[in-house]
């Protein structure tokens, strides 16, 4: 099957060029990537990545830890344009569930990216609270588990099998932390990954034969110890 790739990132630069890439599907924000990126004002810094983003998908996070709040940002965000997925955390900083917002922004229609997920029992609380004819992602975030000494794969195989029925709603691995990642996110069923845009340009130079890969490291090791006038 075709996985989907998005590119993890909220710099200016790097959403220009990969909005021109065919090998990238979409984009993911959330408010730290802001912040990295230098953005000082929300909204018109959102703008600026929606214009240059190639009518591809792009998810922006709501920051709103209170649900009325988190209902206003989402609506707001939705509204300045439509490629737009409003990303609303499973739960807020109290470890409440947001289940009511997710309940009625999915009514209204809205495209939702519900993001930080980790357990099967998160996913089937989502799926509950979801208009099933609304466009929903629903980002686990593998990467973060594995640091941690956490398996993701049976937390993904178990949430592809359950959404499996519904065209609607997409299985996300985020937090990519390597180029193999992408092999298993396809293999095990989810329809898209994010990945940011170092891993990105590591999947574009799949396919090498194990001899390419060694002549390409000992020509690196070569030229390093070369430029650093390495004697004995």
């Amino acid at each position: 099957m075709k996985i989907k790739i998005f590119c993890d990132s909220a710099d200016y630069k790097t959403i220009k060029k990969f909005s021109k890439n065919p090998l990238v599907n979409g984009f993911t924000t959330n408010p730290s990537l802001m912040r990295l990126a230098g953005a000082k004002n929300y909204k018109k810094y959102s703008l600026k990545l929606i214009s240059i983003s190639n009518n591809k998908p792009i998810s922006l996070e709501v920051f709103a830890d209170n649900f009325n709040q988190m209902l206003n940002q989402a609506n707001l965000i939705n509204s300045w344009g439509k490629n737009i997925y409003v990303k609303i955390p499973v739960v807020n900083s109290k470890g409440n569930f947001s289940g009511k917002v997710i309940k009625v922004l999915s009514k209204k229609g809205i495209k939702l990216n519900i993001t930080a997920v980790y357990t099967v029992e998160q996913v089937k609380k989502i799926i509950k609270n979801l208009d099933k004819n609304s466009k929903t992602i629903i980002s686990i975030f593998s990467g973060r588990m594995s640091d941690v000494g956490k398996d993701p794969v049976p937390i993904i195989k178990d949430s592809v099998r359950l959404t499996k029925k519904y065209r609607n709603i997409e299985i996300l691995w985020a937090s990519t932390r390597e180029a193999y990642n992408y092999l298993q996110a396809k293999n095990y069923g989810c329809s898209i990954i994010t990945m940011p845009p170092s891993i990105i340009n590591k999947i574009s130079k799949f396919g090498k034969t194990y001899q390419e890969l060694t002549l390409d490291t000992v020509k690196k090791f070569l030229k390093d110890s070369k430029d650093s006038n390495f004697k004995i």
